[in-house]
Formats: structure tokens, sequence, C-alpha cells
């Protein structure tokens, strides 16, 4: 037995596994913290379709998607106040140098909006630069009130708005820089890097839960998009192989009629010329292989539990009798008939039922209750169809399938070259089908 070995990365020979790790997590630190640290990324607007923003007016919902940029600013401004006021009252260094030190403090959390990673390092920058200012005359610690709030609010931001290790890191180099600021001799402040492990620690591991779980709804929304996609791609087939089905009969009855009528042509007339008994054969030889592979090709389309209907395919001339089991199903339908009724071609008939038996199904399930009329019209240049109910009375009961008859519809439709429309009409649910299916001259003849 022969075993094949991966190639390893170049490098890599010769290192332990400990070795390996270490490099790959140092490679994390610097693709995380590194790499475009001061890239530009704004704070895209909050969605506002949640439970509680929906509710609110149009006017208010373009407010409410700056929520958490308000929020952002408002931290700021109170980190920069209380490092300004904390200053103001130890007294050191001037008025004006401690503004400057709010300001410093409170930058570094607005930064946050458009350049989270280069916020962290700006924040930890300024909270040294903020505390050599009041070191022994105004702090008591290396983190003042107000660098503490500005170091947290920046590290729970970027760790929503990054991946989780980067957090990781955050809190790693965090707390390194606390224990080197602790043993560089601040003599009057106690030791306070246990506050700020404990603290952001925790806040940290929510923003790392809450992050993880919007990532994973964000990709749930995406993974049933794709499933609602490919559900109605599905849906078109199935409605095209049923349409298939059912018009494998009306093409098989034109092509028996033809191989029959090839067959006894010769015997119509007397004594006829061999070319024509000829070309007749081979009119029928032509029908007998076409209707071989139409049966092919139905036996590629059926399903395991298909039958073949016993009775022919219903007509708009069995319009009476679906209508008659509509309403003993309990739906008040009427029906009327403008223009001069011909027979039209088989699969113009066929698609004319089911379309009109689809809408009225459709009635019944999501319109309990309501009052539906059909209309057919008799025009020159085909047959217009219309099929429109009422508001519902009663609930209507959930319904898995809601949407595929409008595809079936409309495969159907677009089958024949016709249009379509659907939609809600009037007020309180009612809903109306409007389909032209064009008819040529030669089609209506046939």
């Amino acid at each position: 037995m022969t075993e094949t070995l991966s190639p390893e990365p170049p490098g890599s020979a010769g290192r332990s596994p400990e070795f390996l790790l270490a490099m790959d997590a140092f490679g994390g630190l610097r693709r995380d913290l590194f790499r475009d640290a001061f890239a530009y990324r704004p704070l895209p607007p909050m969605r506002t379709d949640g439970p509680l923003t929906r509710h609110l007016p149009d006017r208010l919902r373009r407010y409410a998607a700056w929520t958490p940029h308000a929020a952002v600013l408002f931290v700021a401004f109170c980190a920069a106040m209380i490092t300004y006021t904390d200053g103001a009252r130890g007294g050191g260094p001037g008025l004006l140098i401690w503004a400057a030190s709010g300001l410093l403090t409170g930058v570094p959390v607005a930064m946050t909006l458009i350049r989270p990673v280069g916020a962290w390092w700006t924040v930890c920058a300024t909270t040294v630069v903020v505390s050599v200012l009041g070191r022994g005359d105004v702090f008591s610690s290396w983190w003042p009130a107000g660098a503490f709030l500005a170091q947290l609010a920046v590290m729970v931001v970027v760790a929503l708005r990054t991946r989780p290790r980067t957090a990781v890191w955050m809190w790693v180099l965090t707390l390194l820089l606390g224990t080197a600021m602790e043993f560089s001799g601040h003599r009057y402040g106690g030791p306070d890097t246990g506050t700020m492990a404990v603290t952001s620690a925790i806040l940290l591991l929510i923003a790392v839960v809450v992050s993880i779980r919007r990532e994973a709804e964000q990709k749930i929304t995406v993974q049933q998009s794709v499933t609602a996609v490919e559900r109605g791609r599905r849906t078109v087939l199935e409605e095209r192989t049923t349409i298939a089905r059912e018009l494998h009969d009306v093409v098989a009855h034109h092509m028996s009629v033809v191989a029959i009528q090839a067959e006894a042509a010769p015997y119509r007339v007397e004594d006829p010329p061999p070319e024509l008994t000829q070309a007749f054969a081979t009119i029928r030889e032509n029908a007998v292989a076409a209707l071989t592979e139409l049966r092919r090709v139905l036996g590629v389309v059926r399903a395991e539990d298909y039958e073949a209907p016993d009775a022919p395919q219903p007509t708009l001339a069995d319009l009476d009798r679906l209508l008659a089991n509509v309403r003993d199903a309990g739906l008040e339908v009427t029906k009327a008939v403008t223009g001069a009724v011909r027979e039209l071609p088989q699969g113009v008939e066929l698609s004319a039922y089911r379309i009109i038996q689809e809408a009225l199904s459709n009635a019944l399930r999501h319109a309990p209750g309501a009052a539906a009329r059909v209309e057919v019209g008799y025009v020159l240049g085909g047959v217009g169809l219309r099929v429109v109910n009422g508001p519902p009375t009663g609930p209507a009961a959930a319904s898995p399938g809601s949407g595929h008859g409008i595809t079936g519809m409309r495969e159907r439709v677009a089958m024949l070259g016709g249009e379509m429309t659907a939609g809600e009409v009037g007020e309180g649910g009612g809903y109306e089908v409007t389909v032209f299916i064009p008819v040529t001259a030669e089609g209506s003849a046939a």
C-alpha cells in the first residue's frame, strides 16, 4: 500500500507543530491588526426592518437608521468630558491642555465609525499621552476614567465590526499595555489592569456572541434566499413537466388522425398512381414514428406515480361542470361569456380550462367565503380570460404552496405566446387574474 504525502508549506520543513501554530497565530495578528489598519471602512446605516423599528413612521425610520452612529458619538463625548472635568478639577497643566486631552480621548471612539482597527491603535496611544499628562498630579492610576471608558468603547465597537479573533488580540495587547504601564514607575496610583481585564473580557464576550449571532442570521438569510430561488426553479420545471404530460394526449391525437387518414386516403381514389400511394405511405410512417417518439418523451417526463388519465383532456366546454364543483366546495361563482363561441385548438382549450381551474382553487384557499366571477371573451385574435374574487369573509388557512399556482398559469400562458396579469384589486383582499391567449385563424380552424 502506497501512502501519498501532501506537500509541506514553503519554509515549514523540519518545523514542529507548535512552531507552525505560533506562526499561524502571529500571521492572524498581522492580518487583523496591522494590515490596512487605518483603511477606510465606514459603518453602514442600521437596518430598519426589525421588530421595533418597522412600526415607526417613515420619517422616524430614516433617523433610526443612524442610531448606532449617534450612540458611538455620545460615548465619545462622554469620554472627552470626563477626561476634561477630571483634569480641570485636579489641577496640573492648564485648562487648554486638558481640553486637548479630552479631545484626544474622544476622537478614537468617534474613529470607530470610519476606521475601526486604526481607532484601537489610536486609543492605546492617547491613553498613554493622557496618563502621562496627569501622572502623579491629577490621576490616581494609569487608566483615568475617561480613557478607561474610551478604551472599552473602542474595543467593543471594533469587536462588533470585525471577526472574533480580533477581539482576542485586542484584549491580550491591551493587558500587555496595562502591565507595561504599571511597571513603568507610577508611584501614586494602584494597579487597574485587573479591572480592565475583567471588564473588557465580559464586554468583549458579549460583543463576540452578538457578532457571531448576527453573522449566522445573515448566512441563514442568504441560504433562505438561495433556497427560495431553487424552489422557484423546481416549481417551474414541475409545471412544465405537467404541461408536457397533458399536451401529450392532444398531440398524440392529431398524429393518430394523420396516420389513419394517410392510410385510408389511397382507398378513396380509384386506381391511385404509385407515387401518390407511396407519398401517403411515407406520411403514415412518419406519423407512426412521431407517435413512438412522443411516447418516449412522455416516459422521460412521467413521474413514478403518474397515471395516464382515462377521460379526454378537459376543454372550455366542460367549464360549467367545473363551476358546479367549485360551488359545491363553498365558493359562489358566476360565469359570463362574450363573443361568438367557437372551437379553439385543443392546447388552447386545455390551458384555458387549467388556468380558470387554478384561479378558482386559489380563491377557495386564500379567500374563503368570497364571491368569484369567471369571464370568457372570444375575440377575433384569440380568447380572453378573467377570474376575479372579492375579499374573504372568513380566516384563510395557511397554504405552503402559495405562489405555485400563479407560476403554473404563467408557464401555460408563456407557452402559448399570451399575456397575463395577476394582483390584488379593490380594498380588503380581492384578487384578479387576467389572461389573453392569441389564436390565429389557421389555428382556430384546426
